[in-house]
């Protein structure tokens, strides 16, 4: 065996044990697990709980619920931003396979928006439409296509889960 072989061959001999010392959430195909959050929507059928998987980063919220086929019942995605967003920033449904339901929350936690989203079949990101809201936001919510209508959930509704002040325009919930 030449010595360059060799010294590959040792190389790569080396590289196993390191990488098993990789934390695995590097070394999966899936994204490490999202915080889960319970949330509460207050509307006049009363409150309705929902355990939500949290979207703080950019990247978690560029992902979002892309590539999945299934979300539980009583389950959704809270994307939270630091600061108000634009009613001209939306969401779109590329490699998104479920339709969804979204709710845009104001500062306050009131819903100012409401959408159906349906999947987009394109494999070109800009064919695909963009939901955006009536209004500016600070959060949104995805849940399984038809939960707010089938919950009575309306804009003017408040949403409220551990961290977001427990108020709805001034009132506790």
């Amino acid at each position: 065996m030449n010595s360059t072989r060799r010294q590959l061959l040792l190389g790569l001999g080396a590289l196993v044990p390191a990488v098993s010392l990789l934390p695995s959430s590097l070394l999966a195909d899936e994204p490490a697990p999202m915080e889960t959050l319970p949330l509460v929507l207050h509307s006049d059928q009363g409150p309705h709980r929902l355990n939500v998987e949290v979207a703080r980063t950019a990247s978690q919220r560029s992902r979002g619920l892309m590539e999945r086929d299934h979300l539980a019942p009583g389950t959704g995605m809270l994307f939270l931003y630091t600061g108000l967003r634009p009613s001209r920033n939306g969401f779109w449904m590329y490699r998104t396979r479920l339709p969804l339901d979204i709710a845009f929350i104001d500062e306050n936690g009131r819903i100012v928006s409401l959408h159906r989203m349906h999947p987009c079949e394109s494999s070109a990101p800009g064919d695909c439409p963009v939901t955006r809201p009536d209004a500016p936001y600070r959060a949104a919510l995805e849940v399984n296509a038809g939960y707010f209508e089938e919950q009575g959930i309306k804009v003017g509704d408040c949403v409220s889960w551990p961290g977001s002040g427990g108020y709805c325009g001034g009132e506790p919930v």
